[in-house]
């Protein structure tokens, strides 16, 4: 029991620990449930197998039973979520209360086929006022299609 060595995170370290060549990974749960996690939120194999500096065939290897759950990982990923609210809604808590109306609400618009809830009419927006300088600049970039040259000329002329 005395050999056996642990790194800053508590995790066993292999056998080969500091000899030559790489040493084996080694699965632990916590990392079992990054996986999970990371896989739910739509994570590509590349991008999870860099984010636990791991190849992606060690990842395979390692992480099979995680990675061939992609489809229902999300819905797994927010049955959970809604598990946990649902236990602090019966413990009572008024905040947990309002959160789950907001999940019971995005769960509805999902059955229904919705993205988002029906948005509001919005206020109109008021233009902003523009200064003499910014107007200018405003102005350079937009062309004058319906002045003639004599036009232009005529106007620079009164500005000077």
């Amino acid at each position: 029991m005395a050999d056996r060595i642990f790194d800053l995170f508590g995790d066993e370290l292999p056998a080969n620990w500091g000899q030559r060549g790489r040493p084996e990974h080694v699965a632990s749960q916590q990392n079992r449930n990054r996986v999970s996690l990371l896989v739910a939120l739509g994570w590509s194999n590349a991008r999870i197998a860099a984010a636990l500096f791991i190849t992606q065939p060690t990842l395979r290897k390692h992480y099979f039973s995680e990675l061939k759950y992609r489809e229902v990982a999300r819905d797994r990923l927010i049955l959970n979520l809604g598990m946990k609210l649902w236990e602090q809604v019966r413990d009572g808590n008024v905040g947990a209360m309002k959160e789950f109306q907001k999940y019971l609400e995005r769960n509805d618009l999902m059955t229904f086929g919705q993205t988002a809830p029906p948005s509001q009419p919005d206020k109109p927006v008021k233009e902003q006022k523009l200064g003499k300088k910014e107007a200018a600049k405003v102005a350079a970039h937009q062309p004058d299609t319906g002045s003639t040259l004599g036009q232009l000329m005529a106007h620079r002329q009164q500005v000077n």
